[in-house]
């Protein structure tokens, strides 16, 4: 077993322990120690591909097409917000089918590997979370604030802000946005912890200067051979639910950066295409 396969059965188990514990504040840190192990391996590949010799594995820019849901699945935009944040964290771009059914990878296979692992396990997170939320019932008798677009022949049209009472469906959205939008937050923050420590390990800043190079590469290879055009309308609502919203962002915060089960990681793989 090379030592890339390690690191990605270490990582892997990681996950597994995140995902297969009820303590949250375990899973927290399984997942968290997982995303700094995969930052750290990151670099030591980019790293190994610009030394001479001691390569373990040269990662390849690959396109890679990732299954989303089929159209008209309730939510499908969320899906796509929390693959977008993992992406972002992980130095691959992304083209968004118009209907959110699918998403267009672009980056080092590795690093496309890890995004699509790590998105099977926090999707798993974030819908079981969602349910036991609706099935709390807290959101019952909470109101949200709706954007209405109104008009007349004599002001024209404009934006009212409007209170109704909170759907169960516009629950579950308002909780998986804020889901996403956090564990974007908490990917980037666990990168820059990690990059900082490499840096302090080393006592050099070329660590940040070879993930630049990468983004740069990578940002290079999307440029010419995406065939892109307009864009995604993303994950926001005209609503905002701020109990929704809080429920969503605490269940991130103590989300597991980590796998489930092997049995239910296998199968969200396959949900995903990977």
């Amino acid at each position: 077993m090379t030592n890339t396969d390690k690191m990605i059965t270490k990582i892997g188990n990681l996950l597994r322990q995140a995902e297969g514990t009820d303590n949250l504040a375990e899973a927290e840190a399984f997942t968290e120690a997982a995303q700094r192990l995969a930052t750290a391996h990151a670099v030591d590949l980019e790293l190994a591909r610009t030394a001479a010799g001691q390569r373990d594995r040269r990662p390849q820019p690959v396109i890679k097409q990732v299954h989303m849901g089929t159209k008209g699945t309730k939510g499908l935009r969320t899906y796509v917000a929390l693959f977008l944040a993992i992406a972002r964290a992980n130095d691959v771009r992304c083209d968004i089918a118009s209907n959110s059914t699918y998403v267009v990878a672009y980056g080092d296979d590795t690093d496309i590997e890890w995004v699509q692992t790590l998105y099977a396990a926090l999707l798993l997170q974030m819908v079981r979370a969602c349910e036991a939320y609706l099935a709390a019932g807290e959101w019952r008798g909470q109101t949200v604030l709706r954007e209405v677009r109104r008009g007349d022949r004599w002001s024209g049209f404009y934006t009212d802000v409007q209170e109704t009472a909170l759907s169960r469906v516009t629950a579950r959205l308002q909780f998986q946005e804020a889901f996403a939008e956090r564990i974007g937050d908490r990917l980037q923050q666990a990168r820059a912890e990690s990059v900082e420590a490499a840096e302090v390990e080393a006592q050099s800043s070329s660590v940040a200067l070879v993930l630049k190079g990468k983004e740069v590469r990578v940002t290079e290879f999307y440029q010419a051979h995406s065939g892109a055009r307009g864009s995604w309308r993303g994950a926001c609502s005209n609503a905002h639910s701020s109990h929704a919203r809080g429920a969503g962002s605490a269940a991130a915060a103590a989300a597991s950066l980590d796998e489930t089960s092997s049995t239910s990681l296998s199968g969200a793989r396959r949900a995903v295409g990977a």
